[in-house]
């Protein structure tokens, strides 16, 4: 089983999001399903944020094609689609998927974007091994923390411009990109470049690697904290100087279903990221076979020092802030094991830590939410379709 997401047990692989897309959904005349669809036909929507116009920003994984990731810019209202940036890298990962623009968060007049670990490592010789690519990456910015600097004139005019080969190449130089018109431009930093990958030898395969996987991240200060749920850890990377480092790593955990199903442990794989109340809010989706021990994990933003916060999850991708003091935890699927079947849900706790009730269960593979300001729409992106839906005003 593949995995989009994580690592499965023996192999760092990440979840098919091509396979998901052709699973059947089964739903039920009980299911709460209180959503309307914005958009539909995104490639592979991934993260997702809201502009001070209110505009929402979605981060697009990409095709099968070279380059094709993008980030779009969604009118909630009329539903209408448009694209601020194409071009991103996008590449065929070691499980023979799209790995492109991931998490998005927007902070006054930047928008930060994750890329994914593209096309820099490749399946190895022996089942559950993966390998840097021998031909070398196609760009050298995956595995990338990006800034996005564009004016509300920029965004009203919904200014569409391409990030070129030559304009990653500068990128990764250190170099700053400026694209479109004088009057609503588009200028564009490398803040951190993460590893592709890191050595992760075995006996059968020494040249074995871990591949990266930047999924998501959240901003405290000076400081933006990013979840790769390949290397399982969180980064902090410092936005002055754009060094970063480890903050937090997440041990695997015994796999309950051992020795029928899978291997002897569980890989964590840390989704998604949020900061409330002085802490790190972090989902993790255990890998394969998939046990409903998914949980939301607080960690010290200085220290890195984790406790518990929610558990008993079955598949944790994401997790917001209300605006009331608790929070929203979105599942991706409702029963993960021995294959991703179910539909995905959305939970609310009322406070952090308690009993949590569900506001919908009728979502399509589901992988990342924003919670409006003004309203307190939920807005949601789903793999299924490449929807983004909306839950008005749940609580």
């Amino acid at each position: 089983m593949k995995e989009q997401f994580g690592r499965s047990a023996g192999r760092c692989r990440r979840y098919s999001a091509i396979a998901v897309a052709v699973l059947i959904f089964a739903f039920d005349c009980v299911a709460q399903c209180p959503v309307d669809v914005v958009v539909a036909g995104l490639n592979l929507p991934l993260g997702i944020t809201e502009t001070n116009q209110l505009n929402l920003i979605v981060g697009e994984t990409g095709t099968a094609a070279p380059g094709s990731g993008r980030i779009s810019l969604v009118d909630p209202a009329s539903g209408v689609r448009t694209t601020l940036l194409s071009g991103l890298p996008s590449g065929i990962n070691d499980v023979n998927e799209p790995s492109g623009p991931s998490g998005v968060l927007m902070q006054g007049r930047t928008l930060y974007v994750l890329i994914g670990v593209g096309d820099a490592v490749r399946a190895g010789p022996f089942p559950g091994t993966t390998m840097a690519n021998p031909a070398g990456a196609s760009s050298p910015i995956f595995s990338s923390l990006l800034a996005v600097h564009f004016s509300a004139k920029a965004e009203k005019d919904a200014a569409s411009v391409t990030l070129s080969p030559a304009d990653q190449a500068a990128l990764a130089a250190g170099g700053t990109v400026t694209l479109g018109a004088k009057s609503s431009k588009v200028t564009i930093n490398l803040v951190a470049n993460f590893p592709d990958y890191t050595p992760n030898p075995i006996a059968i395969f020494p040249a074995n690697v871990r591949a990266s996987n930047p999924f998501d991240l959240a901003i405290v200060g000076d400081s933006i904290y990013v979840t790769d749920g390949g290397m399982n850890l969180v980064w902090r990377v410092d936005t002055e100087t754009g060094t970063f480092g480890a903050l937090a790593a997440f041990a695997p955990i015994p796999n309950p279903y051992f020795p029928t199903l899978g291997g002897p442990s569980v890989e964590a794989v840390p989704t998604g990221i949020t900061y409330s109340d002085g802490r790190l809010l972090v989902t993790l989706f255990r890998g394969f076979p998939f046990p409903p021990l998914a949980a939301v994990q607080q960690v010290d933003p200085e220290t890195g020092a984790q406790g518990a916060l929610i558990s008993g999850l079955k598949s944790a991708i994401d997790v917001a802030p209300d605006r009331d003091g608790g929070l929203f935890v979105l599942q991706h699927a409702s029963n993960m094991s021995p294959f991703l079947n179910g539909i995905g849900v959305l939970l609310h706790y009322a406070v952090p830590g308690g009993t949590g009730t569900t506001v919908a269960n009728c979502l399509a593979r589901p992988t990342s939410m924003v919670v409006a300001k003004r309203t307190g729409t939920v807005y949601i992106t789903e793999l299924v379709g490449g929807r983004v839906v909306a839950i008005g005003s749940p609580l």
